[in-house]
């Protein structure tokens, strides 16, 4: 399962879309997640609505939070969302296989088996989250607290039984116009993530749907490489005796 988690205070002001670029997200099997740290005011309310309307077409959650609820809401998003995708997928079968519309209108001893089976592909699913951190002037004094949730994110998903591994990107990117950066590629490791702050230099714009567009690009190439990969290994098992 993918999944980007955007933590931003929703206030985009350069290149594409990021409502489109999340749709695009979505299309290629990456849910969309999308954490609003937003203050009181005008700006507050303009941001609101884009992270809304972002998770709504990335197929994903949103959520308002102050600092304070930042670390909890991560969490709580990443492992709803992994329930999430794995009801639909299991909804998407049942319509094929028996009929049924959902989960809740099967016989109350099938329904429970499901559930069942749904609780552990939650804990067991491979999971790979790709946090992409608003790093423009405007979340400066919120980046303390994102630290932090990246920090509990971690141990959250080493907690769980499945694989998981985290990556992640900060924008706008460097001083050369880059709209995002790769801090920390996949990893289970949670000693890679307190390098990351200490150089992390906050810029004034927010280009926030070439960031998630340069994200989805990432998990392409890395989908390829695993694709070859299986290919070569198939092709030097045809040689063996």
């Amino acid at each position: 399962m993918k999944q980007i988690l955007l933590v931003t205070d929703g206030c985009s002001n350069v290149g594409v879309s990021p409502v489109v670029a999340s749709a695009h997200a979505y299309a290629e099997g990456i849910t969309v997640n999308v954490v609003g740290v937003v203050d009181r005011g005008e700006v507050g309310d303009f941001g609101a609505t884009e992270i809304e309307e972002i998770a709504r077409a990335g197929g994903g959650m949103s959520r308002l939070v102050n600092t304070k609820q930042l670390s909890q809401t991560v969490q709580m998003m990443t492992r709803k969302t992994v329930v999430q995708t794995i009801q639909q997928a299991v909804q998407k079968e049942l319509r094929q296989v028996f009929g049924q519309t959902s989960i809740e209108s099967l016989p109350p001893e099938k329904r429970g088996e499901v559930v069942r089976v749904i609780d552990e592909l939650g804990e067991t699913s491979k999971l790979r989250v790709a946090l992409l951190i608003d790093a423009s002037a405007s979340m400066k004094p919120k980046l303390s607290a994102v630290e932090e949730a990246i920090r509990d994110l971690m141990l959250s998903l080493q907690a769980r039984q499945g694989a998981s591994e985290l990556s992640v990107f900060h924008f706008p990117g460097s001083s050369y116009g880059d709209d995002c950066t790769l801090d920390l590629d996949w990893t289970n490791n949670l000693s890679g993530v307190q390098a990351i702050f200490p150089k992390l230099q906050m810029r004034g714009t927010t280009p926030t749907g070439p960031a998630i567009m340069q994200v989805i690009d990432f998990y392409r190439q890395g989908d390829y490489g695993r694709k070859s990969r299986d290919e070569t290994d198939g092709m030097m098992s045809d040689y063996v005796v």
